[in-house]
């Protein structure tokens, strides 16, 4: 892979015409280690989050063997490039024809589920298998994250109490996992997940093997300063300890925006200024998928192959290149007040969600990637000093957004 000192380099000697992901493959590493040499248990990475195979093959050189998948073409993806990896199918609503490819195929025991007719379709796709691992999803509070996502999947109260019990039944292994939301903000939020999930082990009455703490490990956005990380493994192992569980039973985590949310920049190009508003040649249905629907702040700077740009600065409203109206960044940013075409900007903190959510609406879409070794992006994994000497050596910018 091409490598630049930086992303204005970059741009000074590609002036790309398309969107430019600029990745760091030493941040996924440095997350990865920090995981694995951290979290007292199995370390899954969910491959949704970033399935760009420089970012899994760092993963996998930093000793990543285990991988949360969510359908049969991530199992392909994963199985496909490293033979010792260990699969995981968490997407709690498969197809029959992804159970039994994953299992037959590719030898996938570990499946996830969160009703009785996912249980029965899961045997019945394996063939009734004795040596089936199967992990029942159940709802808990989303309370302490910046992106809830408790609607969807799990179950609770006297359905978790059948589906573990039926689950006993036909499992080689049982576990039970949830998920606390995305951009957890708070460790606490695990202590109340996993009560929870005692009360309903404790109401089915069976055996658990496995506690499958999901993912919702935060991620340094601007504006956003979640505890560190070591407080969210502290909660977990403490907790774990407690519950009615087997005595040796295994403690997983799903991490995914955690290990790769720093390490991805994305360049776009101007292709316009008029009125306020500026259009580049990437935006929501794009790379900048979580930019413009997270509705929270992302590092950004401005890129001028000429020259540098004015420090004034100017509210501006970001249009995508769609010819849809919804194809815009929420709220305003201030840039350079004489920002033109043919300037370039970058957004920080997108390798979690950025390239995994671009579509081909329009015809736009395409990609090119880079190596760089600089960042404009924060990291949970550098000490505050650190992070303090990048600020005083003007590493970063970070232009107010305003609502």
């Amino acid at each position: 892979m091409i490598t630049f000192q930086t992303p204005l380099d970059l741009v000074r000697v590609l002036c790309p015409e398309t969107p430019v992901a600029c990745v760091r493959p030493e941040r996924v590493a440095t997350a990865a280690s920090w995981f694995q040499n951290n979290f007292p248990g199995d370390v899954l990475y969910a491959v949704k989050a970033n399935p760009s195979v420089w970012a899994l093959d760092a993963m996998y050189s930093s000793g990543m063997r285990w991988f949360d998948v969510a359908s049969l073409e991530e199992v392909k993806l994963v199985a496909d490039r490293f033979d010792d990896a260990v699969l995981a199918f968490m997407h709690p609503i498969k197809s029959r024809h992804a159970i039994e490819r994953a299992y037959f195929d590719y030898g996938v025991k570990i499946f996830s589920m969160d009703c009785e007719a996912e249980l029965q379709k899961i045997l019945e796709a394996t063939d009734y298998a004795k040596d089936l691992t199967l992990i029942v999803r159940m709802a808990v509070s989303n309370d302490g994250a910046t992106m809830p996502l408790s609607g969807k999947f799990g179950c609770s109260g006297e359905k978790a109490v059948a589906l573990l019990q039926a689950g006993r039944a036909h499992a080689d292994e049982l576990g039970v996992s949830f998920h606390v939301g995305s951009q957890c903000m708070d460790p606490r939020a695990y202590r109340v997940a996993m009560d929870a999930v005692s009360n309903t082990i404790m109401q089915a009455a069976v055996t658990v093997d496995i506690v499958d703490v999901g993912g919702g490990f935060p991620a340094l956005y601007p504006g956003m300063q979640p505890p560190e990380l070591q407080s969210y493994v502290d909660v977990i192992s403490e907790v774990f300890e407690e519950m009615p569980v087997l005595f040796n039973a295994d403690l997983w985590c799903e991490p995914g925006r955690a290990l790769v949310a720093d390490s991805t920049s994305i360049v776009a190009k101007v292709e316009l200024v008029q009125d306020g508003k500026v259009y580049l040649n990437d935006g929501a249905y794009g790379n900048l998928f979580d930019a413009a629907h997270c509705k929270w702040p992302f590092p950004m700077e401005v890129h001028r192959a000429s020259g540098k740009t004015s420090v004034l600065q100017k509210s501006f409203t970001i249009y995508g290149p769609t010819c849809d109206s919804i194809d815009v960044l929420d709220g305003s940013f201030d840039l350079p007040s004489d920002i033109k075409e043919g300037d370039y900007i970058e957004f920080g903190m997108m390798g979690a969600y950025g390239v995994a959510m671009s579509t081909r609406f329009n015809g736009f879409g395409d990609t090119q990637t880079y190596r760089v070794r600089d960042s404009i992006s924060q990291t949970m994994y550098e000490t505050q000093e650190e992070q303090a000497l990048r600020y005083e050596n003007n590493v970063i910018f970070l232009p107010q957004r305003q609502a």
